[in-house]
């Protein structure tokens, strides 16, 4: 009985420490939740108005109608799709190439890739833009997009860890039916890479679907902007409609929270799957 009891009081602490932890690190979301729902001149009230009344569901609808919010959310969301589809086709590949396929200086050629990884983004930012602009593709999507075709460091080692932990005799049995290198790749690597492809995907698409540098660097024309750009253009040189910028962070921070809830069993397929050996 002593045992049991010291358990649930061990386990009570926990779930009291968790709690307030996650309450701490929702404090801010709440926050932006509850100024979107206030008036403009209770923003600023003391004491500080943690249940506004009425609730000022307006607010979202002047944020939506008063710019063009759904061509931002379109453009946003063209980047983002296009961007996810290039970031797992690149990584996917040369991942299954360092995981799964012998060749000379496979291993060397790996570490030079993860020591790119130390390479601040700052130092690649101007010889990039460069590039792009003796290509006349600036203020297009090409080099929002086209980047992402080239793989991302830490994508490719994630998913060749994945790869590596699937048990070689299935590349085997597919070879004696006859299978080539690709159709492995896209018929069996793949279909069983769904938990890592989850997790890239969410990656991929919390990381464009949140990018404001680059939009702000390669995009002039006002109706190709994304949404970062936009949730920008609330801040004017002197004054912030501070009830219109929060629910427009709202509404651009809730399809990344659906889309993490709806990936979440990937996760913990992950997990599962990674205790599998050869």
């Amino acid at each position: 009985m002593k045992h049991d009891n010291r358990i649930h009081r061990k386990t009570l602490i926990v779930s009291i420490v968790l709690i307030a932890f996650a309450i701490v690190f929702m404090a801010p979301i709440i926050w932006m939740f509850n100024i979107s729902l206030l008036k403009r001149a209770d923003v600023f009230k003391v004491p500080l108005v943690w249940f506004p009344f009425p609730l000022q569901w307006a607010n979202y609808w002047k944020a939506m109608t008063s710019t063009p919010f759904f061509q931002y959310f379109a453009n946003t969301l063209f980047i983002s799709v296009l961007s996810i589809v290039g970031e797992i086709l690149s990584c996917s590949l040369v991942a299954f190439s360092f995981s799964r396929l012998r060749w000379k200086g496979r291993d060397a050629l790996f570490l030079v890739v993860l020591a790119t990884m130390m390479l601040p983004k700052s130092m690649t930012m101007i010889p990039v833009f460069v590039i792009f602009s003796h290509l006349h593709l600036i203020n297009t999507y090409v080099p929002l997009v086209l980047p992402h075709f080239f793989g991302f460091p830490f994508y490719i080692f994630l998913m060749r860890q994945f790869f590596i932990g699937m048990p070689k005799s299935m590349d085997e049995a597919a070879r004696i039916d006859g299978c080539g290198v690709l159709t492995i790749y896209a018929r069996i690597i793949m279909p069983l890479s769904k938990p890592v492809i989850g997790i890239v995907a969410i990656q991929v698409f919390r990381d464009v679907w949140n990018d404001f540098i680059n939009p702000l660097l390669y995009l002039n024309d006002i109706k190709k902007w994304t949404l970062t750009l936009w949730l920008q253009s609330f801040q004017q040189d002197f004054t912030v409609d501070w009830t219109q910028l929060m629910s427009a962070s709202v509404i651009t921070t809730v399809p990344v929270l659906l889309l993490f809830f709806m990936a979440q069993k990937y996760f913990m397929q992950d997990i599962v799957f990674t205790g599998v050996k050869e």
